[in-house]
C-alpha cells in the first residue's frame, strides 16, 4: 500500500537523491540527506553510521557503472515525522530488497535506518 502523502513524496524524493550519481560523489550532498543519528544494515552484512557510509561511498564513485535502477516503490507514512519506504534496486545485476526509514527533522526529511538485503534475479 502506498499513501502518497507530501511526507512519502519526500521520502521518496529524498531516497531518488541518494542514488544519483552526483549526490553520492559530494559528501555534502550525500550526506545533507542523512539524518545525524542514521544507521544502516547493508547488503554487504555491515553496520553502517553517518560518518562511515559518507566516507566509503564518496570516496570511490564509480563512473564506469550504469545507474542504479528502482522497482517497487511503495511508502507508507507511520506518523507525522516518520515514512517507511520499500523498494529493489538493481546495480550492475547485483539486485537488492531495500527498506528505509526516513524522520522529519528542523532542515527537512533525512535517512534515518537503512537496510539492504540480497536477493538472486528470477529466471
Amino acid at each position: 500500500m502506498t499513501d502518497r502523502t507530501p511526507a512519502v513524496e519526500a521520502a521518496i524524493e529524498g531516497e531518488l537523491r541518494l542514488l544519483d550519481p552526483e549526490v553520492r560523489a559530494s559528501p555534502e550532498l550525500f550526506g545533507a540527506l542523512l539524518h545525524p543519528e542514521f544507521t544502516e544494515f547493508g547488503a554487504s552484512g555491515t553496520r553502517w553510521d553517518r560518518a562511515s557510509i559518507v566516507r566509503v561511498l564518496t570516496a570511490h564513485p564509480d563512473p564506469g557503472s550504469r545507474p542504479t535502477t528502482t522497482s517497487q516503490m511503495r511508502g507508507v507514512q507511520l506518523s507525522d515525522d516518520t515514512v517507511h519506504l520499500t523498494f529493489d534496486t538493481d546495480s550492475n545485476g547485483r539486485r537488492v530488497h531495500r527498506s528505509s526509514l526516513w524522520r522529519r527533522t528542523e532542515d527537512g526529511w533525512r535517512l534515518w535506518f537503512h537496510q539492504g538485503t540480497p536477493f538472486p534475479a528470477e529466471s
